[in-house]
Order: C-alpha cells, then sequence, then structure tokens
C-alpha cells in the first residue's frame, strides 16, 4: 500500500514538472513575440581592421533594411549572415539574438598573405587562393607582388581562380610561404615583379643584383641556388642580373 502511495505522490510530481516546464515555455514564447530589436553589437575575431562596425551597420542598413523595433523572433538572422558574408573582406560572419533584445554579429575577417597591384588597381590574396579587393580601411604589411601579373582581374571581384591562374596562385601561395617561414629571405627580398615574360624578379635590400626566378613554381631549389651565388660567386665578383630559373644553373650578367 505504502509503495502504491509513493509511486502516486512520484507520477504526481513528475505531472508537475512537465505542466511546470509547458507553461514556462509558453510564458518565454510569448514574451519573446513581445520582444522588439533594441540594438546592434557587433564583435571581430581578430585584430584586422578591413571590416568596421559602421561597415556593418551600413551593409544591414542597405541590404537588410530596418531591424531596431522589429521582432525579436522574426530577425532573419540566416539573410544576415548571407548578406555579410558576401562582403569582400569577411570571411565568416555569425549572427544571434539575446533575450535583452540585442542583435549580436561576430565577424573573421579574411586573413591577407599577399598583395597584388596591376597598373591602376590592386588585390590581396588570403591563404586559400581567395581573391579580394584592397580595402580603404586597413593596409596590411605583406608581400607585394607588382608588374605584369598574369591574372585577369576585374575591380571588385571576390572569389577564388581557376584553370592557370588558380594554378600559378598556388605556386605563389607556396613561395610566400617559404620566405615566411625563412625569415632570411622576407627581411631581404624588398620587391617582386613580374616582367614581360612572365618571369618573376626578385630585388634584395642590398646589392644591385637582380633575381631572375622564372615561375613561381620549384622555389625551394630556386632560393637554394641563389643562396649558392651568395655563398660562392658573389665573394669573387657581384653581377647585376642573376638568373635561377634553370634547373642546375646560375647566369650571371652585368
Amino acid at each position: 500500500m505504502k509503495k502504491a502511495v509513493r509511486n502516486l505522490l512520484f507520477l504526481l510530481a513528475g505531472a508537475v514538472l512537465v505542466l511546470g516546464l509547458l507553461l514556462l515555455g509558453a510564458a518565454q514564447r510569448q514574451n519573446r513575440q513581445l520582444l522588439t530589436c533594441t540594438g546592434l553589437q557587433v564583435a571581430f575575431a581578430d585584430d584586422y581592421n578591413f571590416v568596421t562596425e559602421e561597415d556593418v551597420k551600413g551593409y544591414l542598413n542597405n541590404f537588410y533594411g530596418p531591424y531596431i523595433g522589429q521582432r525579436i523572433d522574426s530577425v532573419n538572422l540566416a539573410r544576415i549572415e548571407k548578406i555579410l558574408d558576401v562582403q569582400s573582406a569577411v570571411l565568416k560572419s555569425e549572427a544571434w539574438t539575446t533575450g535583452d533584445g540585442m542583435l549580436n554579429i561576430r565577424i573573421s575577417q579574411r586573413v591577407p598573405v599577399v598583395r597584388f597591384q596591376k597598373g591602376g588597381s590592386g588585390f590581396y590574396v588570403d591563404e586559400r587562393g581567395c581573391v579580394f579587393p584592397l580595402q580603404g580601411n586597413f593596409t596590411s604589411l605583406v608581400p607585394v607582388i607588382d608588374g605584369n601579373v598574369p591574372i585577369f582581374y576585374q575591380e571588385g571581384y571576390k572569389g577564388t581562380l581557376e584553370g592557370r591562374e588558380a594554378a600559378w596562385m598556388q605556386d605563389v601561395l607556396g613561395l610566400v610561404a617559404y620566405m615566411t617561414t625563412h625569415r632570411l629571405w622576407a627581411e631581404n627580398i624588398v620587391q617582386i615583379s613580374v616582367d614581360g615574360d612572365g618571369d618573376l624578379v626578385l630585388v634584395p635590400r642590398e646589392g644591385k643584383e637582380k633575381f631572375v626566378f622564372g615561375s613561381p613554381a620549384g622555389y625551394e631549389e630556386k632560393f637554394a641556388r641563389i643562396e649558392k651565388y651568395y655563398q660562392y660567386i658573389r665573394p669573387q665578383k657581384e653581377y647585376t642580373t642573376v638568373n635561377v630559373k634553370y634547373n642546375g644553373q646560375i647566369i650571371c650578367k652585368n
């Protein structure tokens, strides 16, 4: 008898708990339906300044429309993220709302690893090979490649490359990563240009040499030949042009 009463009490307590949770959930849904968006908070996942809070507000004002005063449960978070993710320097955005009526946005920005300057226009490329335009708010201190860059670039384009352009870019990214890892090259190569023949030409900080590098492919072997030049040839004579693009050869000219 006592066991039956105890089981009944447990069942009643469970029913009361479930009912309470249902009522609490209903109350929260009702409160959320009455809650409106009262403001915007923008946070950044990095220290780059390509995108500012004012930029985010401008993107939402131009492409989303009014959100302040909108019922909080009707704010279209997926649409907001889609609007922000197509902006040139934005890698990824996250949007959510909180119980105080705030629309919260967290921005992860693209990290450029190299900058290209082609005529009067230029663009950045991140480590994934994604192209995005130069930004008016911030200039990143990364290696710059100028001259006859073999990339067709339309002003304002953001996205990936294809075919030969993509293959060339991947070799360049490998070259830049190698230079960054080997600080000697990153600190002493001050200019990289593409000449009329499509060859990369590297200019060191000191000396009168210009190193004809050829394509960006095979960069490790080519840097090894430059090292041999400095080790065995330059102590005897300094040249103005040093061609290291051919396998197993160092061709020096005045």
